[in-house]
């Protein structure tokens, strides 16, 4: 029987490459963190703080990300939306998503012949 940390350890790898694309096109939308955690949990990415933030910041490094900070409330909040390069590589990856899921669906169908 397969131990639940191996279990673990494939879908933590198996989420991590999804949270990219779920944020970048969660982010078409600005929003400030906490929201996109929420939003992505809402939509069936649950996801850490301490995973998401990092994310967030290494996005923006790669320029895929833009970000600003509305002082406007009492608490200031840091904006994020998805830049112009950050929606070419979605649209890259999301391609390539539906490519896998098409070569996946394949393999199962035709593991049933």
């Amino acid at each position: 029987m397969v131990s639940d940390e191996i279990l673990r350890t494939h879908l933590q790898e198996l989420r991590r490459g999804t949270v990219v694309v779920a944020s970048l096109v969660a982010l078409r939308r600005p929003d400030y963190g906490y929201a996109l955690l929420e939003r992505l949990s809402d939509c069936g990415f649950p996801v850490e703080a301490n995973t998401l933030y990092p994310l967030l910041r290494r996005l923006e490094e790669q320029g895929l990300l833009t970000s600003e900070w509305n002082t406007e409330e009492s608490r200031p909040r840091k904006f994020y939306r998805t830049s112009a390069d950050g929606e070419s590589v979605l649209n890259r990856l999301l391609t390539d998503l539906a490519a896998v899921q098409t070569s996946l669906t394949g393999l199962i169908e035709g593991a049933d012949r």
